[in-house]
């Protein structure tokens, strides 16, 4: 007799390992969360011009060649010629010339100033999804919702209001609060303040960060156009021509034992030369890593003495590593005459009146590295509260660097951000700030005439974008930046 034997079968689904295809794309990476963000309060900013700045952001960078003129700087800039890169002054004087009058009186004009608006409305739009998914319901534009009460009278429940209260505190929401225990304590999270809810308490909504954008004037300011500007002659910067996508040669080691030049954003040049640093004069890099602005500094011959300040030891390791593989004897030499390397919060040096020029590279989103690298980016989860509250550091390091100025003395505050909270924001807040605890007031320098030569390598924010300073945006055809600068003048 033949038995017939069953199988059972368990079907078991496995799960695929982490670094798998499959599994990777699911995971939402530090840059994945950059690009979103900048998606919304870019598009929202930059409107349609957004997307052709998307694109360049995402694409391959563009460099500058700094001739190193304690190489071998004659056969440097031979060979760069050979290749088909063109001085940069050489191109800005040519410019220059051409400019007629109609183009310097177009600059002459007031700006038409149209930024307010469009970061109010985002911030509200932002604040009113913070809340939506904190009260999982809609809450209507104005933060308040109608609910009924025991009489059947209309009550108001001010949203907004509850963030910060407790649950004595709010009588408003505590007939709201009662839960029947059938529903389970799960409804809690529908009720209790998100500043009370567990796990929350350090919570920091991602709106607070528009907040910092304020350009109500409440101190004396003046804004004037700026008509001094010079590349220094003894200065050589090679680039491409507007649309050469060419790559320059790695740097070569010279017969002096330094390297033959230094590639650098196209854009970082622009603080610099901005600050227009004299013969003689004290220099401040007061946020100095990697180096590459206070090496072109160096590289003029002009600085009577430039300090170059950092608060991370491994960031003035960095430092000292690049001026030693660009000047010879750099210990030895340039350390115990003209350049002093120090470690310290820049919200701490205390040499007021002391600096005839400061250099104040502020740390911010690094909106290019922010889009291209997950490692050491700040919109890493972990990093939320350091990315919201950057605005408040970088006002304090501005405000304390304005008070290390003398009396006539100039600033350039930038960062290689496109955000209007971290360039135009904290330029206006770090002026109300140094005002009213000090009384001390300057005069913003519009840069728009002089930066106008630079149009053909170049592509600058429109105007009306922008209150006080310039902005650099990433272009394909001219692919440097972002990079924003202000050039502010202690009054006496």
């Amino acid at each position: 007799m033949l038995k017939i034997r069953t199988w059972n079968h368990v079907f078991i689904r496995l799960k695929h390992s982490k670094t798998h295809w499959s599994q990777a794309q699911k995971k939402q990476f530090a840059k994945d969360r950059a690009l979103e963000n900048f998606d919304d309060f870019y598009g929202q900013v930059y409107g349609k011009g957004w997307k052709s700045i998307r694109i360049a952001l995402l694409s391959e960078h563009k460099y500058m060649a700094l001739v190193n003129q304690f190489g071998d700087n004659e056969q440097t800039v031979a060979r760069l010629e050979a290749e088909g890169a063109i001085n940069v002054r050489e191109v800005y004087k040519a410019r220059k010339r051409n400019m007629t009058e109609s183009n310097q009186t177009m600059f002459a004009k007031d700006r038409v100033f149209k930024m307010d608006q469009k970061i109010g409305v985002f911030a509200e739009q932002q604040q009113r999804q913070e809340m939506e998914k904190i009260y999982h319901n809609d809450v209507p534009d104005s933060g308040v919702s109608f609910e009924k009460n025991e009489v059947g009278e209309a009550k108001t429940v001010d949203y907004k209001k509850s963030l910060n209260r407790t649950l004595h505190d709010d009588t408003e929401m505590d007939y709201q609060r009662l839960i029947d225990p059938s529903t389970g304590s799960s409804s809690l999270h529908e009720f209790i303040p998100a500043t009370k809810l567990k796990g929350m308490e350090d919570y920091v909504p991602e709106s607070d960060h528009y907040k910092y954008y304020n350009t109500n004037a409440d101190f004396p300011i003046k804004i004037e156009m700026e008509h001094n500007f010079e590349i220094p002659e003894n200065l050589d910067i090679y680039t491409y021509e507007r649309c050469n996508t060419s790559q320059f040669e790695p740097p070569r080691t010279s017969s002096t034992g330094v390297l033959s030049h230094i590639l650098l954003d196209g854009a970082s040049i622009l603080p610099a030369l901005a600050l227009d640093v004299q013969p003689g004069d004290r220099v401040l890099d007061a946020c100095a890593a990697p180096g590459g602005k206070s090496l072109l500094l160096l590289q003029t011959l002009r600085p009577g003495t430039l300090v170059c300040n950092d608060l991370q030891e491994s960031r003035v390791n960095r430092i000292k590593k690049l001026m030693n593989s660009y000047f010879y004897d750099f210990n030895e030499r340039w350390r115990k005459n003209r350049c002093f390397i120090t470690q310290t919060d820049a919200r701490d040096l205390k040499e007021y009146d002391m600096y005839d020029r400061v250099l104040v590279d502020v740390p911010c989103t690094t909106d290019r590295h922010s889009v291209m690298e997950n490692d050491n980016n700040i919109f890493k989860p972990g990093r939320v509260k350091e990315r919201i509250r950057l605005p408040e550091l970088q006002a304090a390091i501005l405000s304390n660097c304005l008070k290390l100025l003398r009396p006539g003395g100039s600033l350039v505050y930038s960062t290689c951000s496109l955000s209007p909270v971290q360039n135009d924001g904290v330029v206006h807040m770090a002026l109300s700030n140094v005002f009213n605890d000090t009384g001390l007031t300057v005069t913003v320098k519009d840069l728009s005439l002089v930066m106008q030569p630079f149009s053909d390598l170049f592509k600058f924010a429109f105007p009306n974008t922008l209150k006080y300073g310039q902005l650099v945006l990433p272009f394909l055809p001219t692919n440097f930046g972002p990079m924003y600068f202000c050039k502010l003048q202690r009054n006496t």
